[in-house]
């Protein structure tokens, strides 16, 4: 039997052996995080305690690494005020086996890091010349679109071929949508559906901007299909003979403009902020006054309390736009220079 010393010395050996087999074998926890930013540090902690093979085994491009074991006060003091975690390690340095998904290839950038950038596949394009798109913005030819849509729109779609235009004059829709002019006076496609389920509750009703009260939101969408041009809800509920917008109560956020040409109200939204216009996006209203944009003539009938409408795109001093829906205020500009130097005989 061994001596007790001797036992000893066998154990701390045995023990000590374990230490550093463990020490040579061991697999570090660290953080995964799910992008590394532009000055290197990692950035949107996806969670804590995990290997680097397991944080990298999505695959996914723009996850890292980060080893130190630290605490949560140190990982918030890192994201808050020095921009990311330090000693960022990123998964992917080469664009080996990186999948981007559709429409999109990895590329290596000027600090020859792997990036996704959007390479939409237009073999398949068959049609030339500018689309409109879903968003209502014309689009230079099928393939700008799909770019457009790997960048911010994922489901935007090609509407009709050419220009996105303001009547539904020369508007091809696709199988059997229908071209509908809405309320911003933009045409797009739609699929009519000539079935309305049945009516259950009062609260349904609405009044619409016509003076005629619909049953259902779809049955005022199908009689907008029919008419071909947006009818648009004046105010929830049956239409009522308002003498004035005192007599009508706009629900949530809504204020009423009165239409004067009508002799109706209309609960419209008032709060919108607008951005900075640019001369091209002015527009003649029903005032006849020339509002920088859209929104400007809507803050104006807001502040006025009626309803104003676009009579058509660009100054109302010039009267051919009316008669043109594309580019009227190039169009617009070149008619009155032309005048302006060869002046009319009257």
């Amino acid at each position: 039997m061994l001596q007790t010393p001797q036992l000893r010395q066998g154990v701390i050996a045995l023990f000590m052996w374990f230490t550093h087999f463990m020490e040579d074998h061991k697999v570090q926890a660290g953080n995964c995080w799910l992008q590394q930013g532009k000055n290197g540090r990692c950035q949107v902690l996806y969670m804590s305690g995990m290997t680097r093979e397991d944080c990298c085994r999505s695959g996914r491009l723009g996850t890292a690494w980060t080893e130190e074991d630290v605490p949560n006060s140190t990982l918030f003091r890192w994201m808050i005020f020095n921009g990311g975690a330090p000693n960022c390690i990123p998964c992917k340095e080469t664009c080996d086996s990186v999948d981007c998904g559709p429409g999109k290839r990895c590329k290596m950038n000027k600090r020859n890091k792997p990036r996704c950038v959007c390479a939409p596949d237009c073999s398949n394009v068959t049609g030339q010349g500018s689309v409109c798109g879903s968003d209502g913005k014309s689009y230079r030819d099928e393939c700008t679109m799909l770019r457009a849509r790997c960048r911010n729109h994922p489901n935007l779609e090609v509407q009709y071929p050419g220009r996105c235009r303001k009547t539904c004059h020369g508007v091809r829709c696709p199988g059997s949508a229908s071209c509908v002019v809405d309320q911003t006076n933009n045409a797009y496609c739609v699929t009519c559906n000539h079935q309305c389920p049945e009516v259950t509750s009062p609260d349904q009703y609405l009044c619409g901007n016509d003076g005629v009260v619909y049953a259902s939101s779809c049955h005022l969408r199908r009689a907008t299909c029919i008419l071909g041009r947006s009818i648009g809800v004046a105010y929830e509920g049956k239409c009522i003979d308002a003498r004035s917008c005192e007599d009508i109560v706009c629900r949530g956020a809504k204020s009423c403009l009165w239409d004067e040409a009508s002799g109706r109200g209309r609960c419209s939204v008032c709060d919108e902020a607008c951005p900075d216009s640019r001369q091209a996006e002015s527009v003649c209203a029903s005032d006849n006054n020339t509002y920088p944009s859209e929104c400007s003539m809507r803050q104006a009938a807001c502040a006025q309390q009626r309803l104003l409408e676009v009579k058509h795109s660009g100054s109302c001093n010039c009267k051919y736009t009316v008669a043109f829906e594309m580019a009227p205020h190039s169009l617009c500009s070149a008619l009155l220079s032309t005048r302006a130097t060869h002046p009319l005989r009257t």
